[in-house]
């Protein structure tokens, strides 16, 4: 095996180190970034009615 292709070699696996390390930081952002958008969603959503029993049929007779 040749020195030049072993130091080639090395340098290849440490850019992919890298990029995978890069790859996984934007996933972990994006993901942080869902959950947030989840719990405002989730807070935007009206409360039940005071009465349980209003807002539960619906009258098909109509």
């Amino acid at each position: 095996m040749d020195v030049s292709s072993i130091a080639s070699w090395s340098t290849q696996m440490a850019n992919e180190k890298t990029a995978v390390a890069v790859e996984v930081a934007m996933l972990k952002k994006s993901m942080d970034l869902q959950e947030m958008s989840v719990a405002l969603l989730l807070e935007a959503v009206p409360s039940l009615p005071a009465n349980p029993n209003i807002g539960r049929n619906v009258n098909t007779t109509a």
